[in-house]
């Protein structure tokens, strides 16, 4: 990757007694600045810009400035010097960028917000909304410095983390277990009155500001996370942040056609996001409290899989006219269980299972390298990539049912869930009819419960480990009954289980049958946001006591 040059900065201001600071009258009094190339570990830049003098720092180049309007020139001058790729800083899209181009405004400095690479290119700012059913409503401001990647950290933490609190010095004590000199701001004002020293006091303040940021990018491993998704996707840094899945998966596909010389409709959502069709199948699930060991069966990423091994794609679909016109021989099509009819790949691969084969083989080298990772922390952000880079495979579906989307096809969404029905009713009809006692196995399987990619039997046995077996024997021989690369994994076992209705369960989650891993909880209350602590807290300790007690 590129040595691409990082500047982190923040800026303090002096406000009013019991107000919000506030562009049209509230002065900036210091920006603090560290630039760091990409992968070294230290800053080569560290500077901090403060109106009236102040005491030197040690390692830190201070320049004092008698008015405000040089502080703003000299920032600009020096992002222009610097030339950085990225710029960084906590909540920098929302105040800290549109407060010093407004605070220019309000002082007629014409010639500051000429920040990016473009000769005489303006900043624009503008206001945005961002919504998404995951992120909920989210006001922004959009900021357009061109040339550079405006990534505000605090944006990117409420993405990525549900925290209880955003604040810089919470975040920094939970990732980096370090908390800055807290200066509240009801003082700031009172230490830039002061003298140097106390304007060197709020200068170490603000380059903390500075420095934690840059320390938070490196931890997370963010540039490296999103550049990834980014070429994968096909979409710039900036809409990771500021943009849902849809627009991945609308690239991507923009990207192949391309390639294949296709061009692709322009379709504004004409649905009304009232077309429906039937969604996964959800077996009986049989209610109770079970004491014997359940073993677990998943389909490793099913939408994606069933996309891929029947070739369902926007080029492959036939109308049923087409088919008949088309004279095409019936053994290079396939007719999927909701009557839709899809040419196989042979006749003509479909873009949309290149795209998830190309995702799923990222997937899979973030997986490798999570398995290399020995640092707990790094793993946990490789273990965020592959996550990532899953969420985007299943979106691939997801956007082909939207209707309210950019490109609906309701023929794909429809066939996908068809044959995903398909698949769990088979994989009942399976187990039941080989797991039994005619069959030479000491009990006749069951089928407990079955819901969108995993199904759940009881083979009668009584430990974890006779469980896990006949799991895994279940899972090669159903595996070998589908069209690649659909593929039933055995995962987990869970002993005991109490499932309460469908979607409802809990159990003790067991991967290895020396000890279980931990309590593992679905749609039951200590896992839904909707309720209060008490409630929470209650049935814990109920499961607690029934499960594990």
């Amino acid at each position: 990757m590129a040595p691409f040059r990082i500047l982190s900065f923040d800026i303090e201001c002096a406000g009013r007694k019991g107000h919000f600071p506030e562009p049209s009258h509230d002065p900036v009094i210091q920006i603090a600045n560290l630039v760091t190339l990409q992968g070294e570990g230290q800053p080569f830049v560290r500077n901090v810009m403060t109106l009236k003098s102040c005491s030197p720092i040690v390692g830190v180049d201070v320049m004092s400035f008698e008015t405000e309007r040089d502080i703003l020139l000299a920032w600009r001058d020096f992002i222009r010097e610097v030339d950085p790729d990225i710029t960084i800083g906590y909540n920098i899209c929302k105040f800290d960028l549109p407060y010093l181009i407004e605070r220019a405004e309000v002082l007629k400095i014409v010639e500051f917000p000429i920040l990016g690479r473009i000769r005489n290119s303006r900043v624009r700012v503008r206001d945005t909304t961002f919504s998404s059913r995951q992120y909920g409503m989210r006001e922004s401001k959009d900021v357009t410095v061109e040339g550079r990647v405006q990534f505000d950290l605090l944006q990117a933490m409420q993405r990525d983390y549900k925290l209880s609190s955003y604040s810089l010095n919470a975040v920094s004590a939970h990732f980096l277990g370090e908390q800055k000199e807290d200066v509240h701001h009801s003082i700031i004002s009172d230490l830039q009155n002061g003298n140097s020293e106390t304007r060197r006091r709020l200068a170490v303040y603000c380059l903390k500001d500075a420095y934690l940021p840059q320390r938070l990018l490196d931890k997370l491993m963010y540039i490296y996370n999103y550049v990834e998704m980014a070429r994968v996707t096909g979409v710039p840094i900036s809409f990771l942040l500021s943009r849902g899945q849809s627009i991945k998966v609308l690239s991507q596909l923009l990207r192949k056609a391309k390639q294949k010389n296709l061009v692709i409709p322009n379709i504004k959502g004409q649905g009304s996001g009232q077309d429906t069709f039937e969604g996964a199948t959800v077996l009986e699930a049989r209610a109770g409290f079970y004491e014997k060991p359940i073993a677990t069966l998943d389909f490793a990423s099913l939408y994606p899989s069933i996309m891929m091994a029947y070739n369902l794609c926007y080029c492959t679909l036939v109308p049923p006219e087409d088919a008949r016109k088309l004279n095409l021989p019936p053994e290079s099509l396939n007719r999927t269980p909701s009557g839709e009819i899809f040419v196989k790949s042979e006749l003509q691969k479909g873009i949309l299972p290149e795209i998830l084969e190309e995702l799923l083989a990222a997937r899979k080298r973030a997986k490798a390298d999570l398995k290399e990772a020995k640092d707990p922390f790094e793993k946990a952000v490789l273990d965020g990539r592959q996550l990532a880079l899953k969420i985007s495979a299943n979106s691939v579906y997801g956007f082909t049912g939207a209707t309210v989307g950019q490109l609906p096809c309701l023929e794909i969404s429809s066939s996908v869930t068809s044959y995903g029905r398909q698949m769990i009713e088979h994989t009942k009809k399976l187990v039941e009819d080989k797991f039994t006692a005619q069959g030479g196995y000491e009990h006749n399987a069951e089928v407990v419960y079955g819901d969108t990619d995993s199904v759940m039997e009881q083979f009668g046995v009584s430990t974890v480990e006779e469980a896990m077996k006949l799991g895994r024997e279940a899972a090669d021989y159903i595996s070998g009954t589908f069209t690649k690369p659909i593929k039933l994994e055995f995962e987990k076992v869970y002993f005991p289980y109490l499932l309460i209705s469908k979607k409802r369960y809990a159990g003790l989650y067991w991967t290895n049958p020396e000890k279980f891993d931990k309590m593992d909880t679905k749609g039951i209350e200590t896992v839904r946001r909707d309720n209060c602590l008490l409630v929470k807290n209650l049935v814990t300790e109920c499961l607690h006591k029934i499960l594990i007690d």
